[in-house]
């Protein structure tokens, strides 16, 4: 598979950061010279990287190829839906209004919020003690 002609997009969610390549094909998902099947186990986070594609209607039209590192399973798998949606729109630019009423647009900005000092986590404190 040469990726010289694909197209090419960049998804994130959390700390995870997706490389997306995109080009006409049979529907076949590598994820880190995996198969999706393989990468993700629970059927959930393979649901969250398809629907860009049952969304749009073009489910097994391209063949999807992903480097996908940092944070784990559920970020990866928000990262490439990004990826994936972005690469769609620059394939079809037509299928922006489908994508972004869905919300598949737009990068989630919710992180780990910091440990503070003198806390045990970011918000929990230590446990009062009258004596």
């Amino acid at each position: 598979m040469s990726l010289t002609d694909a197209i090419y997009a960049t998804g994130r969610r959390k700390e995870s950061i997706a490389r997306v390549w995109m080009q006409p094909g049979t529907g076949k998902m590598t994820i880190n010279k995996r198969d999706s099947k393989s990468y993700f186990g629970r059927d959930v986070l393979q649901m969250i990287m398809r629907h860009p594609f049952e969304l749009t209607e073009t489910l097994d039209q391209f063949d999807i190829t992903v480097n996908a590192h940092g944070g784990g399973n559920s970020g990866q798998a928000g990262a490439i839906r990004l990826g994936i949606s972005k690469a769609l729109i620059l394939h079809d630019p037509t299928l922006r209004g489908v994508l972004k009423k869905a919300g598949f647009l737009t990068r989630d900005s919710r992180v780990v919020e910091r440990k503070k000092y003198g806390r045990r986590k970011a918000r929990k404190s230590t446990q009062f003690s009258k004596r």
